[in-house]
């Protein structure tokens, strides 16, 4: 599987191209197609970056994510 860098998953928040990306324990998803992703905005929660440590406040579970294809993995 292709691995990303941060910088590289900072990319993809919705503004500097099309795609929009999230992370979460290391694997990066595809959010692009979700209607609650419109421009990289989730709530409070931005695309690009690494949401691991912000899903405890959400009002869901991990199990989201299925919902999603994974694109690749995160490097540190």
């Amino acid at each position: 599987m292709k691995t990303y860098t941060r910088q590289q998953l900072a990319l993809r928040n919705g503004q500097d191209k099309p795609e929009i990306w999230v992370a979460y324990h290391g694997e990066i998803y595809d959010v692009s197609e979700s209607r609650l992703w419109k421009n990289g905005k989730h709530y409070e929660h931005w695309a690009g970056q690494d949401l691991t440590d912000e899903l405890p406040d959400a009002p869901h579970t991990a199990e989201v994510f299925r919902k999603f294809k994974t694109i690749g993995l995160l490097t540190e």
